[in-house]
C-alpha cells in the first residue's frame, strides 16, 4: 500500500483503530513530532478524540551520535541503553550532559509546538501512541516505556512498519495497530507519493485545530 501522504494515512489507519479498539472511553492521541503529528491528527479528529504530542529524543553517544545510550521524553522521563553504556565506560556525568542538552530542546520544541498551552494529563488512560512509520521502532519503543508507568494502556498505532519492528513491539505493547507490514522493507518513505518533512508550524498548527475543535460544543 502505497499512501498519498500522512494526512491520507492518518485516515486509512483511523479505521483500523477503529476495529481493532472497540472502548474508546478515556482515550487520546499522542503524535511523535514531526512527522506522526499530521496522522495524528486524522486519527484524533476521526474519532473524536484529544490529539497531544510526546516528544522523545535520542541521546546519543558523544562522538558517536548515531549510537543510542538512551532516550529521552516528555516530561523529563529517561530511558538507558545499559548495555551500551557499560560497553562504552560512558561515565554518569558524560550521560548527564547529553541528556541535559536533549531535555532543553524537549522543553523548546514543546513550547514552539504547544503556543504556550498546557500539555494532556495522561493519569491512568489509554494513549494511542502514532508516528507516520517505524523503522528500526527505538523511537516508539523509548516512547512506551516512558508512558507505562502512567498510562492504563499504551497500544502503538503506524501506518506502514518493518515486519521484524512489529514482532518486537508487540511484545512491549498493549496493542499493536499496523496498516501494512510490507516485504521487503528499506524505509518509511517509499510507501508515501509525498513525504516532504513536517515543520515546526504545521505541527503548531495542526496541534490548535485540534484544540479549538475540542472546545466547540456538542451539536
Amino acid at each position: 500500500m502505497i499512501f498519498q501522504d500522512r494526512r491520507e494515512a492518518g485516515r486509512v489507519l483511523a479505521a483500523g483503530v477503529v476495529a481493532k479498539l472497540h472502548d474508546l472511553t478515556d482515550a487520546i492521541v499522542l503524535g511523535i513530532p514531526r512527522g506522526g503529528v499530521p496522522v495524528a491528527f486524522e486519527v484524533a479528529r476521526e474519532l473524536n478524540l484529544p490529539l497531544d504530542i510526546f516528544i522523545v529524543r535520542k541521546l546519543g553517544v558523544p562522538g558517536q551520535e548515531e549510537l543510542a545510550m538512551g532516550a529521552i521524553a516528555s516530561g523529563g522521563i529517561v530511558v538507558t541503553n545499559q548495555s551500551t553504556i557499560r560497553e562504552l565506560e560512558i561515565s554518569p556525568e558524560a550521560f548527564e550532559v547529553v541528556a541535559k542538552r536533549e531535555k532543553l530542546e524537549i522543553e523548546r520544541r514543546e513550547h514552539v509546538y504547544r503556543d504556550g498551552s498546557p500539555p494532556i494529563t495522561i493519569k491512568g488512560q489509554t494513549v494511542i501512541l502514532i508516528d507516520d512509520g517505524l523503522a528500526t521502532g527505538a523511537t516508539m519503543l523509548a516512547a512506551v516505556c516512558a508512558l507505562r508507568p502512567r498510562a492504563r494502556k499504551v497500544i502503538a498505532a503506524v501506518p506502514v512498519a518493518a515486519e521484524s519492528t512489529c514482532t518486537k513491539l508487540h511484545r512491549e505493547m498493549d496493542l499493536t495497530i499496523f496498516t501494512t507490514t510490507p516485504q521487503p522493507f528499506f524505509a518509511v518513505a517509499m510507501f508515501y507519493r509525498d513525504f516532504v518533512q513536517t515543520t515546526d508550524e504545521e505541527v503548531r498548527t495542526l496541534l490548535l485545530q485540534a484544540r479549538n475543535r475540542q472546545e466547540l460544543p456538542m451539536a
